[in-house]
């Protein structure tokens, strides 16, 4: 029998690297780069690294949009970082700046920031607009969605 295996992007120089399931909370590292795949905390992406992570990875992506100049968006921000070690190494989690990616906003209907987009395999399956003030909360939002 074959062992599960996943796909994930290095949030370092973008490389694919395969890891086994019951590899993955084992802090493991990019073939390419060598640095570790998961640092518990959101992963910062433009347009092409989301398409890339979105396309090629196979974890669960969770990402939220956001823009520097809005208030609710800082104030969610250090409880979307604080999710990290939470769904890390099971989730993805990952920062669009709205402003230096429009044409991806636009492209995926962000209406109102911060939203958080969770996809499975490529596709969205969860959408929340509106601030998550606390890591349990978001943390919670995603096993909801994940669990279906």
């Amino acid at each position: 029998m074959t062992e599960a295996t996943f796909k994930v992007v290095c949030p370092h120089d973008g490389a694919i690297n395969r890891v086994p399931l019951a590899r993955l909370a084992e802090n493991p590292l990019c073939g390419a780069c060598h640095e570790r795949l998961f640092q518990a905390q959101p992963v910062e992406l433009d347009a092409a690294g989301f398409d890339r992570h979105l396309s090629q990875g196979e974890l669960p992506l969770l990402v939220d949009f956001w823009a520097a100049w809005c208030g609710p968006c800082r104030m969610m921000a250090p409880a979307f970082a604080a999710a990290a070690p939470m769904l890390e190494p099971y989730v993805r989690l990952a920062k669009v700046d709205t402003e230096l990616a429009p044409e991806l906003s636009a492209r995926l209907a962000i209406r109102s920031i911060p939203t958080l987009l969770l996809f499975v395999r490529g596709k969205e399956v969860a959408r929340h607009s509106g601030a998550m003030t606390r890591p349990e909360m978001i943390s919670r939002w995603v096993g909801d969605h994940l669990h279906k």
